[in-house]
């Protein structure tokens, strides 16, 4: 990812626990503020999700995409768009490592926008999402 965005949380739970979450897609609108649909287009020989249709709405912005996804086990799940009315890219992974009293998730994002916007505007708009997101798994897996 080139310009991206990345913050990471601690969640008091196994690496298996947080990836059955993340894997989860079915539960997102249940978590996830913005996630209103979603649909698994296509699963890996594994059983996870490799594509999905997600319909978001965050008030001013509503959109549908579809993701991409590639796992690696319960360490790493990494995405890319496929396609998207609004976006030109967006990348994505959710990292995690064992560390005392449970997993560090750390989530990076580059979103590219098809208007013109600025990179500072565009850094913070991701910096919200991923807070969001970090927040919402942190409150799924834990409680």
């Amino acid at each position: 990812m080139a310009e991206h965005t990345r913050s990471s949380i601690t969640i008091a739970a196994t690496p298996a626990e947080v990836m059955a979450v993340i894997a989860d897609f079915a539960a997102y609108p249940e978590w996830t503020g913005e996630v209103k649909e979603i649909e698994v287009l296509a699963t890996a020989a594994d059983g996870r999700a490799a594509e999905v249709r997600l319909l978001l709405d965050a008030g001013a912005i509503r959109d549908e995409h579809v993701l991409a996804y590639t796992w690696d086990g319960d360490r790493e799940v990494g995405w890319t768009l496929v396609k998207s009315q609004m976006l030109r890219s967006l990348d994505g992974s959710y990292s995690l490592a064992a560390v005392s009293g449970g997993t560090e998730v750390t989530y990076q994002l580059a979103v590219d926008v098809k208007i013109p916007m600025l990179g500072m505007i565009k850094r913070k708009a991701e910096k919200v999402i991923i807070d969001r997101a970090l927040a919402g798994l942190k409150k799924r897996v834990e409680g």
